[in-house]
């Protein structure tokens, strides 16, 4: 089943066009990576699809992405839609609060003020991001006070409190050392029974290993699209198989 769907979808800087004709299907409860050199347009893309570029002074968008076949510019409220869209950055942005706090942010923002309520959605998110059996005694400590990549698995646990259905992930592993990337890994893999997740990926590795669906983009154009498997192994375009085989990027 179809979850986002971008139709001829361009994308502007002020004059300068990031995006060109993107058409593409991402699946529900399927990991998609976007791979590409750097620049190409792997994060304008993956921002997109919560509308975050719309921050960004004189962005420009034109063609359309549905969610669950509503568009996101004419059928969302861009509120509702970030509350759907959950986003992780690459790098670990905890609040300079408590874990608890740090948690709970998005569900007590949202009208939430029932303590029994917050704290079930706190301890049920902290255990969806693997992170319960480490910061369970220590809640009410600063999320500053945690490793890297426990600070990660909390702006990930601070995602999932707002019950999306999407996860994005702009290269979310790519400050952390090889022992918690392997732990997040190992997370998103766990997640995709209940999320549809869009990861960008410096790592060709990372995608090989983790994706069911890749994209690549060179130039803001999406090259090629296919199952993970298929565009690493026989990949249809040129440019594609130099990029997969490290002969450019």
């Amino acid at each position: 089943m179809v979850k986002i769907k971008t139709t001829n979808y361009n994308l502007f800087y002020g004059l300068k066009q990031a995006l060109f004709d993107i058409n593409m299907d991402i699946y529900k409860n399927k990991i998609t990576a976007i791979i590409g050199p750097s620049g190409c347009g792997k994060s304008t893309l993956l921002r997109s699809f919560n509308r975050m570029n719309d921050l960004i002074d004189g962005v420009k968008a034109k063609g359309d992405i549905f969610i669950d076949d509503k568009s996101i510019y004419k059928d969302w409220d861009v509120v509702e839609l970030r509350r759907k869209v959950g986003m992780v950055f690459q790098k670990p942005n905890p609040f300079p609060k408590s874990i608890f706090d740090n948690v709970i942010y998005g569900p007590r923002t949202s009208g939430i003020k029932d303590k029994r309520k917050l704290n079930d959605i706190m301890e049920k998110s902290l255990k969806q991001a693997a992170l319960w059996d480490e910061v369970k005694d220590i809640l009410r400590q600063s999320a500053m006070s945690l490793s890297g990549g426990q600070q990660q698995r909390l702006c990930i646990a601070r995602a999932f409190a707002v019950k999306p259905e999407i996860i994005l992930m702009d290269e979310a592993t790519s400050s952390l050392d090889p022992i918690s990337t392997a732990k997040i890994e190992e997370l998103i893999l766990e997640l995709k029974k209940d999320y549809t997740i869009v990861v960008v990926t410096h790592s060709m590795q990372q995608a090989a290993r983790m994706s069911d669906y890749t994209a690549l983009l060179y130039l803001g154009k999406l090259i090629e699209y296919d199952k993970t498997e298929k565009i690493f192994t026989s990949p249809s375009n040129e440019i594609t198989k130099n990029y997969v085989t490290g002969r450019f990027g």
